[in-house]
């Protein structure tokens, strides 16, 4: 078994690490817990408890990858830091072509993990077919448009001028009833053009919503609910 190098308690609730967070310790939980979440929409949705006799830490050690996932002690927890030299030396070790399967898989994995909470945090999420009436900025100036298909998680724009896939852009979101208006941080998922039939398939984008707070979130599905 690999040494450790230093020992440290948090106490029920402390964070040990955050998502998005540089740093490349291997831990092992020597007593209590650690719940491991990914922010989804400005809440962290679970993705597993790890208990005593397991580690975490490791895709970050061989991906070199920022953490990708926040660590939070589940009651008093005692974890154990692996000695990062002796690990150094250890996969070294490896040859060349090894250590680019093991990073191959480590990021492999990252993008699964990614995904599946991403579809889980959907499934949460009522669709609702209602037109809204929204805008956004292009190069081109603000695009006004219309959606019929909405839900917690992301939208579609009915417009013959979508963005290109994987373009990042602020949505405002507003309908009768509902003060302030949204302001959307989005990620165009797919977009549709030259659609051979307009009327059930229109031209426009999905988008999924990646910066709404979770209490714009929650306001925006009691407002679809109600």
């Amino acid at each position: 078994m690999f040494e450790l190098s230093s020992e440290e308690t948090y106490l029920d609730g402390q964070i040990i690490f955050e998502e998005g967070s540089h740093g490349d310790w291997i831990y092992i939980v020597d007593s209590g817990a650690v719940e491991l979440s990914k922010n989804v929409r400005g809440e962290q949705v679970p993705v597993d408890t790890v208990k005593p006799g397991d580690i975490f830490g490791e895709m970050a050690f061989i991906s070199g990858m920022p953490r990708t996932a926040r660590a939070r002690a589940v009651g008093e927890t005692h974890v154990g830091i692996f000695d990062r030299n002796q690990m150094d030396r250890e996969f070294n070790k490896l040859s060349e072509g090894f250590q680019t399967i093991i990073k191959s898989l480590v990021v492999r994995l990252k993008r699964a993990s990614a995904l599946a909470v991403e579809r889980k945090s959907r499934r949460k999420d009522v669709r609702v077919h209602k037109v809204l009436n929204l805008s956004f900025k292009t190069r081109e100036g603000l695009i006004k448009a219309c959606s019929a298909d909405l839900n917690g998680g992301g939208i579609f724009i009915n417009t013959s001028k979508g963005l290109p896939k994987g373009e990042r852009f602020f949505l405002n979101l507003q309908w009768a009833g509902m003060e302030p208006p949204m302001k959307i941080g989005c990620e165009v998922v797919w977009n549709r053009t030259g659609s051979a039939d307009p009327v059930k398939m229109p031209d426009g984008m999905g988008v999924k919503f990646i910066q709404l707070s979770k209490e714009d979130h929650r306001r925006l599905v009691d407002t679809l609910n109600g």
